[in-house]
């Protein structure tokens, strides 16, 4: 959600000035869960078939499926047979080839045949005790010409808006959970300030503007209070404040820059990246005040951008090896899983989706500097880009809508 590219992080050394002295109080311990599971990326994919659907219903459904975990086979070999028809309605049906049941027989009419083919997908996750991400949004970073905006789509690509016209840099949109309305970093005043949009009304307001970087926005699951990297005094530090813009608490007191911000799930703790004798790493402090805490990433180098997963679970991070980006998740302290962390993707600025399984992350695509946005499923390590989107040469930093 909240993520340092390159620009970012030239931002944060632009911000870094002055000095002070620590003063943490002590902070509460996290407990590592003890249960483990299957390695992440090795989970075989469920097997499905498919009968009676064709084009754009057909494409959508096996695109949905596939990244969050499926794959597609004869009826022999499927645990789960989907068929049904799409004549300007759709009409669905799910069999448990294996229990003998069936999970969904449905009609769906009144939308288009893509959305009513995602709805269809999102009932059929639903029967099986899992939670559907086909109705979902996400948003972005574009690149349009020599400017960037942040544009709002379907988590496909489709039915693209763009939130913003600033005409300058953009950075880091981070949605607020349970609400059409997200935070965003902008240049529009020739320094970076942070923003609130509201999506559904299209009203927007500063909501830093303090001197110095005001930065990497990072909403609280509750949606009161926002952590941001803030430099007004003196150092590039880590800040919570509240969302009605009450004056922010200062938890870091650093003269080496911390980034990209993110919350557990509980609201409790914050993660982010801090940065000690040029060696970057990921901490956690609670949102509160107090002593951070270093993660141990496992030996991935110069970790950066951490998402912590809706279920609390798992943290997805960026690590950097020379020009090299990669896409890791690890178990997340008080999790219910103890797992070494593991390299899933090339690419980077990985979002959870709201069912904690699927990841969206940017990946650079040809040798322009360009980058396209894909989803991948952290079980079986299944990846597929989302639809290019027309008079948009590269979109980054997506935050996906929880």
């Amino acid at each position: 959600m909240n993520k340092t590219t390159w620009l970012t992080r030239m931002t944060l050394a632009a911000c870094l000035a002055g000095g002070g002295l620590p003063g943490f109080s002590q902070a509460p311990q996290i407990k590592i869960g003890i249960e483990t599971e299957a390695r992440l990326g090795d989970e075989k994919p469920t097997l499905v078939s498919m009968t009676g659907f064709t084009g754009e219903a057909a494409q959508t459904l096996q695109f949905d499926l596939y990244v969050q975990g499926f794959a597609f086979t004869n009826a022999e070999a499927a645990q789960y047979l989907l068929s049904g028809s799409n004549n300007g309605s759709l009409q669905g049906r799910v069999t448990d080839a294996v229990n003998k049941n069936v999970k969904i027989n449905q009609v769906y009419s009144g939308a288009s045949m893509r959305k009513q083919a995602h709805a269809f997908a999102d009932d059929f996750l639903r029967s099986i005790g899992r939670v559907g991400i086909a109705q979902t949004q996400i948003a972005f970073k574009g690149e349009k010409g020599s400017a960037s905006e942040i544009f709002v789509s379907d988590f496909d690509g489709y039915s693209v808006q763009q939130l913003t016209s600033d005409h300058t840099i953009v950075a880091a949109p981070c949605w607020v959970p349970g609400h059409l309305a997200l935070y965003y970093t902008s240049y529009r005043l020739n320094h970076p300030d942070i923003y609130f949009n509201n999506v559904a009304t299209g009203a927007r307001r500063v909501f830093a503007s303090y001197g110095g970087c005001n930065i990497s926005p990072a909403v609280s699951p509750d949606g009161r209070r926002v952590a941001m990297i803030l430099s007004k005094d003196g150092w590039t530090d880590l800040y919570v404040g509240g969302s009605d813009g009450s004056a922010p608490l200062r938890l870091t007191r650093s003269p080496q820059d911390e980034s990209s911000p993110c919350w557990s799930p509980n609201g409790l703790w914050v993660c982010y990246a801090s940065k000690e004798s040029e060696h970057r790493s990921l901490s956690i402090i609670p949102a509160t005040g107090g002593s951070s805490q270093r993660i141990n990433t496992g030996g991935f180098p110069s970790p950066s951008e951490p998402d912590w997963s809706p279920d609390g679970n798992y943290i997805a991070f960026t690590s950097q090896s020379g020009a090299y980006f990669s896409v890791c998740v690890m178990a997340a302290p008080g999790g219910k899983f103890e797992q070494p962390p593991v390299k899933l993707a090339e690419g980077e600025d990985p979002s959870w989706a709201p069912n904690s399984r699927t990841l969206i992350f940017a990946r650079r695509a040809g040798g322009k500097g360009n980058y396209v946005l894909s989803l991948l499923d952290v079980k079986t390590k299944q990846v597929k880009d989302v639809s290019r989107i027309s008079g948009i040469s590269s979109q980054s930093q997506p935050s996906w809508a929880r």
